[in-house]
């Protein structure tokens, strides 16, 4: 067992907007150790990015509504200070968000933006410091030092993306978080960014979370997986035992798999998973996945599964709890 770094207990998340609760999160229990990589999966809407906002305490302050506790080292980020917040982001715990387009500032240089986030958190150290910690960081991500004077709109979608994860990594954190990091790129640059983040990981032994829709790119670069659906955790585990068909999975995970296409196998069309998720706003009693769900069955609509561990894999299904109990 490793050091633990972040332990999410029990969160969870409402916004409130015009009378309507939507249920973001619910419930949702995590934990990571120093230098490991949790990949967070499920469709648009499921929670992932909300659960990465409550990391960083970034959650909208007057519609989002949070029960539990998420630790960091101990300290639990959600009743921290916006003071002490400060001092946590982008030293301790940092961001890539999702589209590398519109989170760079078109004003201002690469190297400012960059310097800006080391300067932040070495207010002692002097402005020749931050010139030289910002060429280390931009070689370090594979960007010729001197392109610091430039403006973002002069670099390509993957080169902006090397750029966030340089503003990412200016301060060498303890936990980056990831959020669809390569969904705007194109396939060989996506294998190319990837590539970097996993040599910078082991190289500086940052823990990751990565939230994305890929289950390949989890594959090759996840230590522990957590697939949510309707703001809950309804399977977790090592990657082996995710990937692993011959385990015992919750039905959405068999559709997202069964949703892939396979080399070796011939066919007309892909199994995809019917119907939608449900509202935040509304959703169902019992399972949330039971509208959904091919093996739903009449307690399935009523009463909410209870999680079954074993070997920390949880699923959260009715049909593995029967299976226990036999």
């Amino acid at each position: 067992m490793g050091e633990k770094l972040l332990e999410i207990k029990d969160l969870s998340v409402r916004y409130t907007t015009d009378g309507v609760i939507a249920h973001a999160v619910n419930h949702v229990n995590l934990e990571l150790d120093k230098g490991e990589i949790l990949g967070i999966v499920g469709e648009t809407g499921a929670g992932k990015t909300t659960t990465a906002l409550g990391i960083l305490n970034l959650l909208p302050r007057y519609t989002a509504q949070t029960d539990g506790e998420i630790l960091f080292n101990g300290v639990n980020v959600l009743r921290a200070s916006e003071k002490e917040m400060q001092k946590i982001r982008g030293e301790h715990i940092s961001m890539i968000f999702q589209d590398p387009m519109t989170s760079l500032n078109p004003v201002y240089t690469v190297g400012d933006q960059i310097g800006r986030v080391v300067k932040i958190h070495n207010k002692e150290k002097g402005k020749e410091f931050v010139e030289q910690r910002v060429d280390e960081i931009l070689n370090l991500v594979g960007i010729p030092a001197e392109r610091k004077v430039e403006y973002p709109f002069n670099f390509s979608g993957g080169m902006k993306q090397r750029i966030m994860i340089a503003i990412a990594l200016a301060c060498n954190p303890e936990l980056l978080i990831a959020d669809e990091p390569t969904t705007a790129l194109d396939v060989t640059i996506q294998a190319q960014v990837i590539s970097m983040m996993r040599s910078l990981q082991r190289e500086l032994g940052t823990a990751v979370i990565l939230i994305t829709h890929d289950l390949g790119l989890v594959a090759n670069f996840c230590d522990k997986v957590a697939v949510m659906y309707s703001g809950e955790i309804i399977e977790s585990g090592a990657i082996e035992q995710i990937f692993d068909s011959t385990n015992p999975h919750h039905p959405y995970v068999v559709g997202l798999f069964g949703s892939i296409p396979k080399i070796t196998r011939k066919t007309k069309r892909l199994t995809p998973i019917e119907g939608l998720m449900p509202n935040p706003a509304s959703l169902p009693e019992g399972c949330k996945f039971h509208p959904r769900c091919p093996y739903c069955m009449d307690i399935c609509k009523t009463e909410e599964p209870e999680a079954v561990i074993v070997n920390d894999h949880l699923i959260k299904c009715h049909r593995c709890v029967r299976k226990e109990e036999a």
